[in-house]
């Protein structure tokens, strides 16, 4: 049993990403209970996902009594909580309708938000996009997305795919295909799995590497800096933000690869823009469960 906390609104919130599936209580002031993980069994298709999400978040729940459950997940959502686009790391997902899926399993009200989307309320609410007028909060992992916030309020875009940084031309054209379906966007050049692959690529290695091994000299960390502060740049000239929150797994690089795409964003973005505020997300990987049932609490 995960109990309430005592006079406080509790909410249970799901991340469904490619490779694993997330869950907590969230609390009203952003705080959540102990995070739950199972792995997405992302092969085996939308209706193995969806269980796998239900199942664990009525693990999570037990006898506790919460007001909804407010769900992240890959893939660009429509506002009836359905996928209107997504990448191949979650194999015919696009289509599916997370919201009535989730509705039915859990017997609670249920809203469904795109996972950046998610992390960027939440750290407008409650961590380093907190007080900037407007935000433009990036998360660079296996892919690349983004979302806008102002003053505190998600903008969505007609299709729920407002802030898709990933998938801005890069400043390169060598014919890579994005996760899309498109050829050379960021997420083609700057994503985890891109990076790796060209380095792979760069050494004559048969198969990719994990991140994590690829050596921090590699020529492809630095072509990929490059290409991902270029994208941030275009979206600030664009967009003029008071702040950038830059996230996700590909950060774990480490300093100097986030001073690299620093120095590119730059280099391109133009004067006074130049110097936006660049910071790390606050909130951990609980941010997309927490932004997700924030509507509930």
């Amino acid at each position: 049993m995960n109990p309430a906390r005592p006079g406080t609104s509790t909410a249970l919130g799901i991340d469904i990403g490619g490779t694993k599936i997330a869950a907590a209580l969230v609390y009203a002031d952003g705080t959540t209970g102990p995070l739950h993980r199972v792995p997405t069994p992302a092969r085996e298709g939308p209706a193995a996902v969806l269980r796998a999400a239900a199942d664990l978040g009525r693990r999570v729940v037990g006898d506790a009594s919460v007001a909804g459950c407010g769900v992240g997940t890959a893939g660009a959502v429509d506002p009836h909580g359905r996928i209107s686009h997504a990448t191949d790391s979650l194999p015919g997902w696009t289509g599916t309708d997370v919201r009535a899926a989730l509705t039915e399993a859990l017997g609670v009200t249920v809203l469904v938000r795109n996972d950046v989307h998610a992390m960027a309320v939440a750290e407008a609410a409650w961590g380093a996009a907190a007080g900037a007028g407007t935000a433009l909060v990036v998360a660079v992992g296996t892919g690349i997305g983004g979302a806008l916030v102002a003053g505190g309020s998600l903008l969505t875009g007609r299709l729920g795919l407002a802030g898709s940084i990933g998938h801005l031309p890069a400043t390169a054209s060598l014919g890579r295909r994005c996760g899309c379906g498109g050829v050379d966007h960021v997420e083609a050049y700057a994503a985890g799995p891109a990076i790796a692959a060209d380095h792979a690529r760069r050494t004559g290695l048969d198969t990719a590497p994990r991140l994590e091994d690829v050596p921090a000299g590699s020529p492809a960390i630095a072509f990929a800096a490059e290409i991902l502060g270029h994208g941030l740049a275009a979206a600030a000239n664009l967009l003029d933000p008071d702040a950038i929150v830059l996230g996700g797994g590909v950060l774990g690089l480490g300093e100097p690869f986030r001073a690299a795409v620093l120095d590119a964003l730059r280099a391109a973005a133009l004067p006074g823009i130049a110097g936006v505020p660049v910071r790390s997300p606050a909130l951990g990987p609980a941010a997309v469960l927490a932004g997700a049932a924030r509507p509930l609490l």
